[in-house]
């Protein structure tokens, strides 16, 4: 006879994971400690996939729970004391074998068999070994963590340096590095760094191949101050301008290419207390002539929202001296950002990042009077008014207001006979929770 099945009490708190079946009070603290792979979880809990899986299986044994339910439960119990489960599978493992042997996940499987296919050098099957994995790390950021920490990464570079001399097979060894560096930019290597610069500088005519290694370099830069600064001391910069101009009519390309150009003037490493992003802004506009390939670019893209936002955002980020943002006008970039708000108006994700360029090259003064001779004021006013329900327009749009007035009481006049004020705090009433929305506002009547 079946044994009634045991429960906890409706709405009990879960007893802690962390002192299950006896474990001491002190273990706590070895489930909770920093991965220096992810530093974008620092100060939150962490727990091991094995802890996880333990979970479940004693859900499933003790608590005669369906998987699915052990799994769901076992989630809210860690949910429920901050853990953070963003690199948790959760999922049941496969029971354990005959002899007690645990089993692994599916994407530990999936890597046992590269692995296999790497260490034999097989060819022909790495293809397929690779189309899978990439495919699974593609799935969920847990899946290729839980294969970073088992040794994806050497067996993948070993996939690319097997590779080298097949185009195809690079093309798509090159696709699953960029799969598995995705939020895991502590994975890269010298060695993974050397072969992709060496990539880029001698298949600069392969679109696809060089469009492959950017997101590579993309995924390792993000939040990775240090690999940010090993790649430009390693010559990146010319092959990302130089991409750009060479192949100016593949979008997805110039998009990847000025996505990473922006990546590296970020400073979005918490661990480093100082990064180099106004330096390498300064060696993209000042050796690379970063302004007129980005610019140059997007008149070949009126059409294409995507790489019109990306490049427009890159602009923003180099606007980092007066020089720079007059150069951008004397390019001709002023106007043809005006004219594209004209435009482009029903695409919001263009509109906010002219907004946020224009915004950025009006730091200079004598280019304040260009964005308003050029009567760029009444479209940023018509660009909060019409995407008044769009919290991060109106914070652009109003920051852009600001700037323009900001030592300019001429200035001031065009905005307030334009509606400025008026949009600005019908903003701020559409948005009263949102403190960006309120303290870029709130600069228009300070």
């Amino acid at each position: 006879m079946r044994r009634e099945r045991l429960r906890r009490p409706s709405g009990a708190v879960p007893p802690s994971p962390f002192v299950r079946r006896g474990r001491p009070a002190g273990a706590q603290q070895q489930h909770t400690e920093v991965d220096p792979a992810r530093p974008d979880t620092m100060g939150s809990k962490q727990i091991a996939q094995e802890t996880f899986d333990d979970a479940v299986q004693e859900n499933i044994t003790e608590f005669e729970m369906e998987p699915e339910e052990a799994v769901r439960e076992a989630v809210l119990q860690f949910e429920s004391q901050g853990v953070d489960l963003s690199n948790i599978v959760k999922a049941v493992r496969p029971p354990a074998s005959e002899n007690g042997q645990r089993q692994k996940h599916q994407i530990l499987l999936t890597l046992e068999s590269l692995s296999r296919a790497v260490a034999e050098q097989d060819v022909a099957q790495l293809p397929q070994e690779l189309s899978a994995f990439a495919a699974q790390c593609k799935e969920q950021l847990a899946f290729r963590y839980l294969a970073g920490r088992n040794g994806a990464y050497p067996a993948v570079l070993s996939a690319c340096q097997l590779a080298a001399g097949d185009r195809e097979l690079l093309l798509q060894a090159f696709c699953t590095l960029a799969a598995l560096l995705d939020g895991q930019p502590d994975l890269l290597d010298a060695a993974g760094q050397e072969l992709l610069l060496r990539s880029l500088r001698e298949r600069r005519e392969d679109a696809e191949v060089t469009l492959a290694g950017i997101r590579c370099v993309r995924h390792a830069c993000l939040k990775h101050e240090h690999n940010r600064q090993g790649f430009v001391k390693g010559g990146v910069l010319p092959l990302l301008t130089g991409a750009i101009t060479q192949h100016g009519s593949s979008a997805e390309l110039v998009r990847t290419a000025a996505s990473a150009l922006r990546v590296m003037t970020f400073d979005d490493d918490i661990r480093v207390p100082f990064g180099h992003a106004h330096d390498h802004a300064k060696m993209i506009v000042l050796e690379n002539d970063g302004l007129r390939v980005l610019i140059e670019a997007a008149k070949a893209f009126r059409d294409n929202s995507g790489v019109l936002s990306e490049l427009c955002a890159t602009l923003s980020r180099l606007s980092v001296r007066n020089e720079f943002c007059q150069e951008i006008v004397d390019l001709g970039g002023l106007n043809f950002m005006v004219t594209l708000l004209a435009d482009c108006m029903e695409h919001p994700d263009v509109v906010k990042q002219v907004l946020s360029a224009i915004r950025a090259v009006a730091g200079n003064d004598d280019v304040k009077d260009a964005i308003v001779d050029a009567g760029a004021t009444e479209l940023i006013v018509l660009a909060i008014s019409h995407h008044l329900g769009n919290p991060q327009i109106c914070e652009q749009g109003c920051a852009a207001l600001c700037m323009l007035a900001l030592r300019k009481p001429e200035n001031c006049s065009v905005i307030m006979e334009g509606g400025g004020a008026l949009a600005a705090l019908q903003a701020m009433k559409a948005h009263p929770r949102e403190v960006a929305v309120q303290v870029g506002q709130a600069g228009l009547f300070s």
